[in-house]
């Protein structure tokens, strides 16, 4: 798991953190992830997880849209949850988990 294993695993168990890292890795990084947020008129929530704020919280619907219906059910695939508990996870958890990748606001290299 490498780099994402070592920040996300104190701050989430290590199933959470293994989703949370197919999440930025197929979405092509942090930067492409919140692109992503951004297309889908979600930015606002995104870079609040990256600015030095508060994290604002996002839904399970909201990351359905940001995500895309694809990417949603290959995800669901690789990490062999429910689409349903795949969101609530990553609703609970990715918030902090880009803010804890982005420190002082700058995207990982």
């Amino acid at each position: 798991m490498g780099l994402l294993d070592g920040i996300l695993g104190g701050l989430v168990g290590a199933g959470a953190a293994r989703v949370i890292e197919q999440v930025v890795q197929n979405n092509g990084g942090v930067q492409g992830l919140i692109s992503n947020f951004e297309r889908n008129g979600l930015g606002a929530i995104a870079q609040s997880w990256v600015g030095t704020g508060q994290n604002e919280t996002v839904s399970p619907d909201q990351l359905r849209q940001a995500l895309g219906p694809d990417a949603l059910s290959n995800l669901a695939a690789t990490t062999g949850l429910d689409p349903q508990a795949l969101l609530a996870q990553l609703s609970q958890h990715l918030p902090n988990a880009i803010d804890r990748l982005t420190p002082g606001g700058r995207m990982p290299s």
